[in-house]
């Protein structure tokens, strides 16, 4: 069997009613014909939208396919023994044109009780902003849930959530349970559980195409929801020159941000999982020893968890990645 390389993907580009166009504008990739893409799915293992590989003597073949094939050598023996063929993660770029919903993601214990499927936790890396965008993340004050339903029957929720004007570079981790929401003007990368369960609870009273008011999910989000007050909901870093920091580390995925400009040598002997690498700015070459692999701001690669080491080899002035791995 030949050995596994560094992996890229063909993005799975999705219109949404809110999209728009900095998935071409900003990030050069390429949508097609589609009037508002609101998402590319860079790597998924999701049901009717699984990744299919686009080069090397792999080209051609599905994410699920190839865990089958290589299991452990691919996504890590620990990964494959808790979610078999399933890849654990899915990878998107999301451009908001316009507000999106107030949702919630329910945990693992009740998305299995009731969907019989992983729960959502998920984090934010925003590329790119317009002034005065906001995002919302959980509540600005104490609230319980007979306070919460009171805001939501009277329509004066929003007084009770938390928003945050935004710029490039900020992160927010949203575990399961969070009250969340993507400003209008705001292009990011959202890390998450593979997992497509979310509760829609608020939508600015929309209508859909044919003028009806879009589906709430207002039962089902009442146990879901977290209604714990955070202190401060987004993550605090300070990048270091040519080295990992670390933005979030959860049970379900860790992300580091790295920023380079020099060439930079990754030991991941010891780690037993995949590595994901999101191109943030810049481009660059990921060498390994049984081959290299060349992309740029936009584009995402899967290294393989068989591999030990990968040089990453700065084509630009600087380079800035997402580091995503399991464990």
């Amino acid at each position: 069997m030949d050995g596994l390389y560094p992996l890229k993907f063909t993005p799975i580009y999705k219109d949404k009613i809110w999209g728009g166009n900095k998935i071409k504008t900003v990030l050069n990739k390429d949508f097609g014909s589609l009037p508002n893409c609101g998402e590319s799915w860079e790597l998924s293992g999701v049901e009717e939208n699984v990744s299919v590989v686009s080069n090397g003597f792999l080209a051609g073949n599905t994410l699920e396919e190839l865990i089958e094939v290589y299991m452990g050598d691919l996504v890590g023996e620990q990964v494959f023994e808790t979610f078999g063929v399933e890849f654990p993660l899915l990878i998107k770029f999301i451009d908001a044109n316009d507000d999106l919903s107030i949702q919630v993601h329910p945990d693992d214990d009740l998305s299995k009780k009731r969907h019989n499927a992983f729960g959502k936790t998920e984090m934010w890396y925003v590329m790119q902003a317009d002034p005065g965008s906001k995002l919302q993340s959980g509540f600005n004050q104490e609230v319980d849930e007979d306070k919460y339903l009171f805001k939501l029957e009277h329509n004066e929720l929003t007084d009770i959530l938390n928003f945050e004007e935004v710029t490039a570079g900020d992160v927010f981790f949203i575990p399961a349970g969070r009250v969340h929401a993507i400003g209008k003007g705001i292009l990011l990368a959202e890390i998450q559980q593979t997992s497509d369960v979310t509760y829609r609870i608020y939508d600015y009273d929309r209508r859909d195409s044919e003028g009806n008011p879009r589906e709430l999910h207002t039962e089902l989000a009442i146990d879901a929801i977290d209604y714990t007050l955070s202190p401060t909901y987004k993550t605090q870093y300070e990048p270091k020159p040519n080295e990992s920091v670390e933005l979030v580390k959860c049970d379900y995925f860790t992300t580091n941000i790295l920023e380079f400009s020099q060439i930079v040598e990754k030991d991941y002997s010891q780690l037993d999982s995949f590595v994901i690498y999101i191109c943030l700015e810049g481009e660059l070459t990921a060498e390994t020893e049984l081959g290299s692999e060349s992309f740029q701001k936009g584009e995402t690669i899967l290294i393989p968890a068989s591999t030990e080491n990968v040089i990453l080899k700065p084509a630009s002035s600087s380079v800035k990645l997402l580091e995503v791995y399991i464990g």
